[in-house]
């Protein structure tokens, strides 16, 4: 009888203290789940947790650490077991099946006026799907040039700034000339080439994705959404200036021959700058350049990170208020400065420790208009289409096993069976 009840009592505790539920005394208890990987962006969210919980007795927020990896089959499991986090992280071009799907809630009426109004209607668009608004668009990255500033004040060359970018005819013949004798103007770190190669591609005024009246999207693999992939192409197997062994790497694998003076200039997400800090050889100089710059001007596709509140959880409203709290002004700053990342608030992005010259800071704040929603932002079924064919496609065609031609048939004739799946 003892131990029966024993039992009894150790349930109704795990009952009363479960997360995302609401305790036996009242108190509320949300679990929000960041993807935050980097020490100091680990370090900005948890003391902003601390801090919410300080000031919010009846609310209190639970951190759970996700991974990037793995974040969207491990949500997708979760939101099909019921077992989801109440506060999602995650990024802007992982959400449409989710949102579609019915796993988010609507933030359109949960979310304060001042929070609406610090980030721009284009930046809204990234989280926008049909009439709702699935998730709060906080921290986004150009990619960047991150350039060996020593060998190119030798070289002579001219260094491109916001204000005067490269173009990208321009950047080839600077690669070419920067190389030689078993160097290389550029390494292309393309192990996920998708997302690079079409962000970028909206600076040449390239779409891919194209909706038509009736609300469905085919791909055209268009004269403009090939200048990029064009460009990469020759440097690799024309010009010879560019690395051909890094197209399988990731953006950390290059930095070992970057230091080592085998590649001038490295094309990189703006994050990047926190590992050039911690990890380039005492001596090293470098710099951060914009990425060139077509008929588009210097606009470049982003897919910011986001927050969002699962639709199965009982307290969205108190979900909501916890993401305006931790993207206010002030802390959107403290997590942007953690993730070495831009702010998308307005009044964030013009605090003076996101505008100095150190560490290319600067560089990275003037490149921030010229951000727009990627190209696959609300595409149904772009996730498989990424997988299955883009993917192998544009690393086939970089490595030169297959021309520009063949890359047109795949993107288009095996991409458009599989996006007319999820538009039936």
């Amino acid at each position: 009888m003892r131990a029966r009840l024993l039992a009894l009592v150790l349930l109704l505790l795990l009952a009363g203290c479960s997360a995302g539920g609401t305790r036996d005394d009242g108190r509320i208890t949300l679990r929000f789940q960041s993807l935050a990987w980097q020490e100091e962006s680990v370090e900005a969210n948890k003391e902003l947790v601390k801090e919410w919980n300080a000031t919010h007795p009846d609310v209190r927020v639970e951190y759970v650490q996700g991974s990037w990896d793995s974040v969207h089959d491990q949500l997708l499991t979760a939101f099909e077991g019921g077992e989801a986090p109440d506060i999602i992280h995650d990024a802007s071009d992982d959400l449409a099946d989710f949102a579609y799907g019915g796993y988010l809630a609507d933030l359109t009426g949960l979310l304060p006026a001042r929070l609406k109004s610090d980030i721009s209607q284009r930046t809204w668009e990234t989280t926008t799907f049909g009439d709702g608004v699935y998730g709060v668009p906080f921290l986004q990255e150009p990619r960047v040039l991150i350039a060996n500033a020593t060998w190119l004040k030798r070289s002579g060359v001219r260094i491109p700034t916001p204000e005067k970018p490269w173009s990208w005819a321009e950047f080839r013949r600077i690669t070419e000339q920067l190389s030689g004798r078993g160097k290389y103007g550029v390494a292309w770190p393309l192990k996920e080439p998708v997302s690079a190669t079409l962000n970028l591609s909206l600076s040449t005024g390239g779409r891919l994705f194209h909706r038509g009246a009736d609300g469905k999207v085919t791909v055209r693999f268009e004269a403009a959404d090939q200048v990029v992939p064009r460009t990469i192409h020759a440097q690799t197997g024309t010009d010879r200036s560019a690395s051909p062994t890094t197209l399988g790497s990731g953006g950390s694998d290059t930095l070992p021959g970057f230091f080592g003076g085998r590649y001038a200039m490295v094309p990189l997400g703006f994050s990047y700058r926190q590992q050039m800090v911690q990890q380039a050889p005492k001596g090293f100089t470098w710099q951060v350049l914009p990425a060139p710059a077509g008929a588009g001007g210097l606009t470049q596709g982003v897919s910011p990170q986001t927050l969002s509140v699962a639709e199965d959880s009982p307290h969205k409203k108190e979900a909501a208020a916890f993401i305006d709290f931790l993207l206010r002004p002030k802390n959107m700053v403290r997590l942007a400065l953690g993730d070495w990342m831009l702010p998308t608030g307005t009044r964030a992005l013009n605090d003076p420790a996101l505008r100095t010259s150190e560490h290319g800071w600067a560089t990275g704040t003037a490149l921030a208009a010229h951000l727009r929603p990627a190209p696959a932002q609300t595409v149904r079924g772009y996730p498989e289409w990424k997988d299955k064919v883009a993917t192998p496609a544009l690393q086939e065609y970089y490595s030169g096993a297959i021309g520009i031609h063949e890359l047109r048939e795949r993107l288009e004739e095996d991409g458009n069976l599989v996006l007319a799946r999820y538009q039936r």
